[in-house]
């Protein structure tokens, strides 16, 4: 599978290079807003690239900002058209929660990935019984075929780390508990885990045993460190962001101090955890053990 060109990536990076633009010549939103004929919140939304901006209104917007560097303003334009591009997610807008769409887009786009499970399997490495138990127990009204087109879902978002150009490099620490935690039965646990046990060189797994305690000190939920590779420049293509998944709601954190902080939290846990060979033992002798046939 080619690697995916996000559209939220191209919208982030259109944002970004606005705001700049803008700043630059010393001109604030509300300056802007009333000459483009759109409010301040919708030019603030897309200078976060929550919305995509109309290729004549990036043209305006370089003339109100002086950008007439041809290059420049075509190399805007091209991301305004990209952003406007549905992608292959907006297939399953039929059973995608709404606002999980700005997550899968990120994920999509992201080179590396930095995740700490302390409560279930992540998506990214659910085996489809084990995804299934979790999808029955979630909604349990939910049609079959509806299920199936779930599982589909989560298929294809796996596919970033498992497709042979380019897939994206994930450093992932699940909880012991994680891999004690039965969902499914004994017989669908047993094939999570040894999936787990085999993921591809690109993925490192370790497991956080019971025997660290608390690491951090304080009780830490799951959260993802996303990060998207950088420029010809050398330059963050898009700032990282922190995904912090929970049962009232997602946040998504981009401060750098916000972002310093978790990656400190996940050095302490990692450094506490089991290394990776003896992750992977540990996780094959639960299979075997705990969840023969």
């Amino acid at each position: 599978m080619p690697e995916d060109n996000s559209t939220t990536l191209p919208r982030r990076q259109l944002g970004r290079y606005l705001r700049e633009a803008r700043e630059a010549v010393n001109m604030n939103l509300e300056d802007v807003a009333p000459i483009l004929q759109v409010s301040v919140s919708t030019l603030s939304r897309a200078e976060r690239g929550l919305t995509g901006i109309r290729v004549p209104d990036v043209e305006a917007l370089c003339r109100i900002y002086g950008i007439d560097d041809p290059g420049v303003v075509a190399g805007l334009v091209g991301l305004a058209k990209q952003a406007a591009v549905k992608n292959w997610w907006h297939e399953f807008d039929d059973v995608v929660f709404r606002g999980f769409n700005m997550y899968v887009g990120l994920e999509s786009s992201a080179k590396q990935l930095t995740i700490y499970r302390p409560d279930l399997v992540s998506g990214l490495f659910q085996a489809p019984d084990y995804a299934r138990a979790l999808e029955r127990a979630h909604l349990p009204d939910e049609t079959e075929e509806m299920r199936d087109r779930r599982i589909q879902f989560k298929k294809r978002r796996q596919a970033l780390i498992t497709r042979k150009t380019k897939p994206a490099t994930v450093d992932l620490v699940v909880h012991e508990s994680v891999l004690r935690t039965v969902i499914g039965g004994t017989k669908v646990m047993r094939a999570q885990l040894n999936h787990l046990a085999n993921m591809p060189a690109n993925v490192t797994v370790s497991v956080l045993p019971f025997t660290a305690g608390s690491p951090t000190g304080i009780a830490n939920g799951p959260f993802t460190i996303l990060e998207f590779g950088q420029d010809a420049k050398g330059r963050e293509k898009s700032p990282t962001v922190v995904y912090i998944e929970s049962f009232a709601g997602d946040i998504y954190l981009e401060r750098t101090k916000d972002v310093a902080r978790y990656r400190q939290g996940y050095d302490v846990i990692r450094q506490s955890s089991l290394d990776v060979a003896a992750s992977k033992s540990l996780i094959r002798q639960i299979a075997a053990r705990e969840y023969s046939a």
